[in-house]
């Protein structure tokens, strides 16, 4: 058995873990952090996508001893105080959702990019989410979601910026 430590949302956390467990199986069964899937449980499917230290990662392939000292965000992160992200909204608004299962998963694949790239082309959003199944949308309401939470955070951005002027 290990103990880690790690960060969860913003949140410190502990466990005493086997050395074959996954993130996976750590965030589901012992953090209760359910949103994260398991999909199909050899990283092809992306349902099981978080967050590690800023990077999209496929958490049931890494094993949970190895994400000590790191900083996870799951798609329980995404809503701050019970109201949805921009990025969470924009998925809704576009009809990104159908059967939900590949959203918990697409959402932090989205995220992981707008991190980097706060207005990526086409081709950036398809590539940053390549590694995620979806079976029910076809994937260009997911492509047009994250391109609309682009916009909309670009729009607050310049939003927050004027109102800072003012306030100066």
């Amino acid at each position: 058995m290990h103990t880690i430590r790690f960060t969860v949302n913003g949140h410190v956390e502990q466990a005493t873990v086997p050395a074959t467990m996954t993130l996976l199986d750590l965030l589901r069964d012992r953090l209760a952090l359910t949103g994260t899937k398991e999909g199909c449980g050899i990283g092809e499917c992306g349902a099981c996508t978080v967050l590690l230290n800023g990077n999209p990662i496929t958490s049931c392939l890494m094993l949970a001893v190895e994400a000590d000292g790191s900083d996870i965000e799951t798609i329980e992160g995404e809503a701050i105080g019970g109201e949805l992200s921009v990025l969470q909204q924009a998925f809704i608004d576009e009809g990104a959702t159908q059967c939900g299962f590949c959203t918990p998963g697409m959402i932090m694949s989205a995220r992981g990019l707008l991190n980097r790239i706060p207005d990526p082309s086409h081709e950036e959003i398809i590539e940053a989410i390549a590694g995620n199944l979806c079976r029910c949308t076809g994937y260009e309401a997911i492509i047009s979601a994250i391109q609309l939470a682009a916009a909309r955070l670009s729009q607050d951005i310049g939003s927050r910026d004027a109102q800072e002027g003012r306030a100066r």
